[in-house]
């Protein structure tokens, strides 16, 4: 029997979706189980995925190491339902319809574990809050 609602779709968006939308995206990923498509994106993707970032993401059980950044593609906005955009200004574009969130959280780029674990923590604390608008366990 097919889902009688169709499953949400959040894009997550940072320059260099080597920090912050890596973090929310597997968090999202890692939380929701299967109930939320997610995506992330960067408006100029970095080479590689910020190894603090890993190192936190894999002290709250969660492995990141075969991450790629990825870039921002239109479809991939046209496509989501919600999208979040984090210090990516205006590289983001709009489409009507869509929400867009924006959630300023300090920048992990060149800093060490000590500066990027309270970034995690917030992340993980508003992807909480996310999942459970957007798809909560009873529905």
């Amino acid at each position: 029997m097919p889902d009688p609602v169709p499953k949400p779709s959040v894009l997550f968006v940072c320059v260099h979706n080597a920090g912050r939308s890596q973090m929310a995206a597997a968090f999202l990923t890692h939380l929701g189980r299967g109930r939320v498509t997610v995506r992330s994106a960067g408006s100029a993707p970095a080479g590689a995925v910020n190894p603090a970032v890993v190192e936190a993401m894999a002290e709250a059980g969660v492995d990141i190491s075969a991450e790629i950044p990825k870039v921002l593609t239109t479809e991939a906005v046209r496509t989501s339902d919600v999208v979040i955009t984090m210090g990516c200004g205006d590289a983001c574009p709009v489409f009507p319809g869509k929400k867009y969130l924006d959630w300023a959280l300090d920048d992990p780029a060149g800093q060490g574990i000590e500066a990027v674990r309270p970034i995690r923590d917030e992340i993980e604390a508003r992807v909480r809050g996310l999942l459970a608008a957007l798809a909560p366990e009873d529905a």
